[in-house]
C-alpha cells in the first residue's frame, strides 16, 4: 500500500511506498495461478487480518492489488462492469489482454494524477493468461511474477519450484510456499494466503491460514 501528502500534482519522490503486501501469479499448460497475503497494513500497524487482495472480475478472470485500497476497487468495479457490457452488447467475452489493454489506458491517461496500484490480471480465454499492470498503464505479460514489498522472497521460491505441466494441487502449494515464505521476513505481510485457480470453465478458490492444509473454500 501506498501513500503521499496532498498537493495539485504529486512529485515522483513523495510517492513512497508506506504500505506493504504480497501477491504472486503464473501460469501452467492449463491454468492461471494467482495468490496473495491477507494482512492490511498502516505503517507498521496491522489494521486487518483478513483482507481480500484478490477480486474475482468475471467467471474467468481475477485480478490481484497491490497498493491503494480505494484506487483498486474502483478500478476493478469498472473493469468488472466493462466486461460484462461488452459481453452484453458483443455476445462474447473479452479477452484477457483486451481487459488488461483497457485497465492500462485509465491508468496512462491518469499518469499525472496517478491510480497508486500495482496489478496483476489473470485468466483464461484461449489458454491461460497472466499480465503485470503498473500505475502509470504499463503492461507485460509473464509467465510467473510477485508484486508488493515481500515480492523478492516470493519470487526467489518461484523461479527455484516453477514448471508449466504443475496440477493443480502442486500448483496450489508452489502459491502458498511463495508467499507464506515471503511473510517470514516481510512484516507487512502475513495472516494466511488466498489462492485461486482459473482454467477453463474453472474457477477454484482456497484460504490457507499460517501453516494449515490448503482447503477449498
Amino acid at each position: 500500500m501506498l501513500s503521499y501528502p496532498y498537493q495539485s500534482r504529486p512529485e515522483p519522490e513523495t510517492l513512497k511506498p508506506l504500505k506493504g503486501t504480497t501477491t504472486v501469479g503464473f501460469i501452467t499448460r492449463d491454468y492461471v495461478v494467482l495468490a496473495a497475503d491477507r494482512r492490511a497494513t498502516s505503517g507498521y500497524y496491522v489494521a486487518h487480518k483478513k483482507t481480500k487482495k484478490i477480486i474475482k472480475i468475471v467467471d474467468y478472470m481475477a485480478l490481484t492489488t497491490a497498493g491503494l485500497v480505494a484506487d483498486a476497487q474502483v478500478l476493478a468495479e469498472w473493469l468488472s462492469n466493462h466486461l460484462r457490457y461488452h459481453s452484453y452488447v458483443a455476445k462474447r467475452p473479452l479477452s484477457v489482454r483486451a481487459a488488461a489493454e483497457y485497465l492500462s489506458a485509465i491508468l496512462h491517461a491518469s499518469r499525472l494524477y496517478p491510480y497508486i496500484v500495482q496489478l496483476l490480471l489473470g485468466g483464461f480465454d484461449t489458454k491461460p493468461r497472466l499480465y503485470n499492470i503498473d500505475w502509470f498503464g504499463s503492461v507485460t505479460e509473464e509467465k510467473y511474477v510477485a508484486t508488493g514489498s515481500g515480492s523478492p522472497i516470493a519470487i526467489g521460491v518461484i523461479e527455484d519450484q516453477y514448471r508449466d505441466d504443475l496440477s493443480i494441487d502442486e500448483a496450489v502449494k508452489l502459491a502458498y510456499r511463495a508467499v507464506y515464505a515471503a511473510t517470514k521476513r516481510d512484516t507487512f505481510s502475513g495472516n494466511g494466503v488466498d489462492i485461486v485457480v482459473i482454467g477453463k470453465n474453472i474457477m477454484k478458490w482456497y484460504t490457507i491460514n499460517g501453516e494449515q492444509t490448503t482447503k477449498n473454500i
